[in-house]
């Protein structure tokens, strides 16, 4: 990208000492997340494509690496609250939800109103205390913070260097894996995932081109990164919740900013299309976000042609009413 919106400091991303640190945490819950070259997708997309399948941790979904690695991070200071509270659509909820009980702290988080359905009984499962609040995730973020403040509760943002150490694993996985990628997709919802990939290529000294991934309903990352500083967008997107943000977060875009290549813009028939395609090709359950990066790959396979190409299933936790929508054209 052109625009810088300050100097990185990479001192802000771990170092791959600290992300070998990150993944003996992570493994003490489950082991590496698998990658295959599927011959199908490889196929539709017409050169070498590799899944990386973060559908596959035990909350089928990315966030919990970050997750277990902001909670050790609190313990090994000494500073384990009583109580931690988050804003959430789903995923980050899950990951909170799952470190919490592990340490034995109270957990409270807050979604938006109409959030998926079964992203919330997950988080109930796991023993959070839900809050519905606001029309998105933003409105949700800020009534998190004031309820923190009441509660004299820990606020855990979105994005935090304790979350990305964990995150980093899982790019860290995918890129020592398959040293040959050329390039990789990233979908962007609060940074972390794009940020975790940009860490992980430094610390392992790999050149692949890295491009984010936006919904094009809920733009405020890819026009942050043109106005060179954060640009509210609104949000209109009806299946890529895990990208449904409407401020960007100003220091995810310090690091982006000078290490994606560009960015893309999915629409959410993009994403319905890579959802069936995903589940075609590879018999797995793709939600909004999880397909995102697939269907970016899609909109530029033209230009990918005898490239080695790593897309993201980062997430498969998709209400079932929706996917049976999904799959069958809806």
């Amino acid at each position: 990208m052109n625009a810088v919106l300050k100097e990185t400091h990479l001192d802000a991303l771990p170092s791959l000492a600290e992300i070998e640190a990150a993944s003996r945490v992570v493994y003490r819950e489950f082991q590496a997340t698998p990658q295959y070259r599927w011959g199908m997708s490889s196929q539709r997309l017409g050169t070498d494509c590799w899944i990386k399948h973060e559908n596959h941790t035990p909350v089928g979904a990315f966030k919990i690496r970050g997750g277990l690695t902001y909670f050790d991070a609190l313990k090994q200071r000494g500073t384990l609250p009583a109580e931690v509270v988050s804003a959430t659509r789903g995923n980050h909820g899950q990951s909170m939800g799952w470190a919490a009980r592990a340490h034995g702290v109270d957990c409270t988080i807050v979604v938006p109103q109409g959030n998926s359905l079964e992203k919330n009984a997950a988080m109930r499962a796991l023993g959070v205390t839900l809050i519905e609040h606001g029309n998105d995730f933003q409105e949700s973020r800020e009534h998190a913070m004031r309820l923190a403040a009441e509660h004299g509760a820990h606020m855990v943002p979105s994005f935090h260097a304790d979350l990305l150490s964990g995150v980093s694993t899982y790019w860290w996985e995918f890129m020592r894996a398959v040293p040959q990628l050329d390039v990789v997709y990233v979908p962007i919802g609060q940074g972390s995932g794009a940020c975790a990939a940009i860490a992980a290529k430094l610390a392992l000294g790999r050149s692949l081109r890295i491009v984010g991934v936006v919904s094009a309903h809920a733009t405020t990352y890819a026009d942050s990164l043109v106005a060179g500083r954060v640009v509210e967008a609104p949000v209109t997107t009806q299946l890529a919740d895990g990208m449904a943000c409407r401020i960007a977060d100003a220091s995810a875009l310090d690091i982006i900013a000078p290490h994606i290549h560009h960015v893309v813009k999915v629409t959410d028939e993009e994403v319905a299309q890579a959802m069936r395609d995903l589940y075609a090709d590879t018999h797995n359950v793709a939600e909004g976000a999880g397909a995102a990066s697939f269907a970016a790959a899609m909109q530029e396979r033209a230009q990918l042609r005898g490239r080695v190409v790593g897309t993201t299933l980062c997430g498969g936790n998709v209400d079932t009413a929706t996917v049976a929508k999904v799959l069958l054209g809806g």
